[in-house]
């Protein structure tokens, strides 16, 4: 179930840097903004779909359940990123080297997934009870 959950997040990453590449082409005014943007969507989209179905066997319980496990899935995106932006930027600030930085991310990103897997199998994608 986490090697799955793993395997997607990297799946997610590299739509968010294509539709990223891709937007930057075709966007003709601020195409670094909407690049982000729009890459961001495309990967938590993309991310959201394959772990519902994929990982946590997730079933449709309707249109409001649905929208409260879209708004939980974000909030914890977000709640993760600013972790591994806090370990990317705290071991630049300690060693301020490529390397450190890049550790940094590593480790943040390790330790934000891991974390998002749990939050997501206990308060988004909650086992169904018989």
């Amino acid at each position: 179930m986490f090697t799955r959950y793993v395997l997607f997040a990297v799946l997610a990453t590299l739509a968010n840097l294509l539709t990223q590449e891709v937007t930057i082409r075709l966007a003709p005014v601020a195409p670094l903004t909407l690049s982000i943007l729009m890459g961001t969507a495309a990967g938590f989209i993309l991310k959201y779909l394959l772990d519902k179905k994929w990982v946590f066997d997730d079933g449709y319980d309707g249109h409001r359940q649905e929208l409260q496990k879209i708004t939980l899935y974000g909030a914890f995106s977000v709640l993760t990123t600013l972790v591994f932006w806090g370990f990317e930027i705290a071991f630049w600030a300690i060693w301020q080297t490529d390397f450190a930085k890049y550790s940094g991310a590593v480790l943040g990103l390790a330790v934000g997934y891991a974390a998002k897997f749990m939050l997501d199998r206990s308060f988004v994608f909650k086992e169904r009870r018989a």
